[in-house]
């Protein structure tokens, strides 16, 4: 019997011996973490990117389908509403350069920002309900207190996320060695989309026999889940350094950062990249459902299929872009490559309808999710070097700022353009050649195709420096960047 259990704990050891030797080759992320940041600490600080997802989900997914449909909200206003939070993405790079310049009693410098965000999306969510009835005509009380009480719902949860995801993402830059920073971005990353997904499902099961009562009870759920999920990201993260808590000495200006900031000229370069880029890829997210339906025939189960097969490219982009960045390769070099993969996603796309593909149809989408994956896990890590030493904070909140602003306006414009188009193909405005309407959708895709290419033509010079200089980028310091 002892002989039998030695062989077995043998077995089991070889087993595990063998795992540990797979894991960090195999399995996506086993090797981000180290020592000094082992993997529970970093999951547990990932819960902030998982608030976020849910947030994002609630705003721009499940409410906007319940105010229309169940509640009867103007879609005009519920438009209004859903871009509130944009409002506060400008922003992104002064809360980043606060969160730099710090000082408090405690000595922290990134968790009051994270925790004051957090206080923002819960008094957000604390009113919204209640706001939302009274724009029905359902409760009492004159319907301009609904209209301000959404309005300002909206703009706490907008604001509150943008703040806690900007902190929180300087939060993981500080305390990660610069070596597993790329791998990091990723995980965080991929954390966003598990939180968006997770929250779906969960939001879908719980409004499945809708009633003003359930939503109530969900929006709720989801400010006390957004406290305990933060409050567990923050616990024990970021060290106090007594340095901080001198507020006497002289403190730099958010203008004079910003100007050194920008001062090389090639931090303005990768921000007009991330501008481009973002909004190349972003101008189909409330079309492709739509384009599946009207164009390609498919079934409101197939169309709905299309946000998992991008999720599960994105997925496979994130696992690509932390396994090469971890190899050393450029961060520029991979955000290209996303680039490319954008480009040829769209043309499939496009090709779709002339040929009836369905199949093409998809494969573009999930090249869609894929190309995105890369080019955001690329430009995210190259602003992460782009900071100063201690200010990795602006840098995260400009590129930050920049990709949120570009993608509401992308995705704005992109539905304007093609109702627009739309309008005057049904008119004859383009002969009897342009007369279907996959020639209004074509036309939105056509215009991400040449953002793509602008996106190209800009982040050209970043891969020949980065190549000159024989390294990654990842090692580059604002210093580093010739004037």
């Amino acid at each position: 019997m002892t002989k039998k259990k030695q062989k077995v704990g043998t077995l089991g050891s070889a087993f595990l011996g063998i795992l540990g030797q797979l894991g960090p080759r195999f399995l996506p992320f086993a090797d981000v973490a180290t020592k000094e940041v082992p993997m529970g600490r970093l999951l547990r600080l990932s819960l902030f990117q998982v608030s976020v997802g849910m947030a994002l989900v609630l705003l721009t997914g499940t409410l906007n389908r319940v105010m229309i449909v169940e509640m009867g909200v103007p879609s005009w206003l519920v438009a209004l509403m859903v871009s509130l939070p944009l409002v506060f993405a400008p922003f992104r790079a002064l809360i980043g350069f606060k969160s730099d310049n710090r000082r408090s009693a405690l000595g922290w410098r990134r968790v009051p920002y994270i925790w004051g965000g957090t206080m923002l999306q819960f008094g957000g969510f604390s009113i919204m309900p209640f706001s939302l009835l009274i724009l029905t005509g359902d409760a009492h009380g004159p319907i301009w207190i609904g209209h301000v009480g959404a309005a300002l719902a909206f703009l706490l949860v907008g604001a509150g996320l943008h703040t806690t995801q900007t902190a929180g993402l300087a939060l993981a830059t500080d305390i990660v060695p610069e070596e597993k920073r790329p791998r990091v971005v990723a995980f965080l990353y991929v954390m966003l989309l598990v939180g968006m997904v997770g929250a779906s499902l969960i939001y879908g099961r719980w409004l499945t026999d809708f009633s003003p009562l359930r939503l109530i009870q969900m929006i709720q759920g989801a400010a006390l889940v957004t406290m305990i999920l933060n409050s567990v990201a923050l616990w024990k993260q970021e060290p106090r350094d007594p340095s901080r808590t001198n507020r006497e000495g002289p403190r730099p200006s958010f203008r004079e950062s910003w100007r050194a900031f920008t001062a090389s000229g090639h931090s303005t370069r990768v921000l007009v990249v991330v501008g481009c880029g973002t909004a190349g890829f972003s101008m189909q997210d409330i079309l492709l459902e739509p384009y599946g339906g009207q164009v390609l025939h498919l079934s409101v189960g197939a169309t709905t299929l299309l946000t998992a097969l991008m999720s599960a490219g994105s997925l496979v982009g994130f696992w690509l872009a932390a396994r090469q960045l971890g190899r050393g390769v450029d961060p520029y070099r991979l955000a290209r490559w996303g680039v490319v993969a954008g480009v040829l996603a769209f043309v499939a796309v496009i090709i779709s309808a002339p040929i009836d593909s369905p199949l093409l149809f998809r494969i573009g989408t999930a090249l869609i999710g894929f190309g995105s994956g890369l080019f955001a896990v690329g430009t995210l890590t190259a602003a992460m070097s782009l900071g100063r030493e201690g200010e990795s904070g602006l840098a995260l909140g400009a590129w930050g700022a920049v990709q949120a602003t570009a993608a509401g306006v992308a995705i704005a414009s992109g539905g304007a353009i093609r109702d627009v188009v739309a309008d005057l193909v049904t008119g004859g405005a383009f002969g009897s050649t342009f007369s279907s309407v996959a020639s209004a959708y074509g036309f939105v895709y056509g215009i991400e195709v040449v953002l793509l290419f602008i996106t190209l033509i800009a982040i050209g010079p970043l891969v020949r420096l980065a190549s000159a200089k024989g390294q990654s980028s990842l090692k580059f310091g604002l210093a580093e960047f010739p004037g």
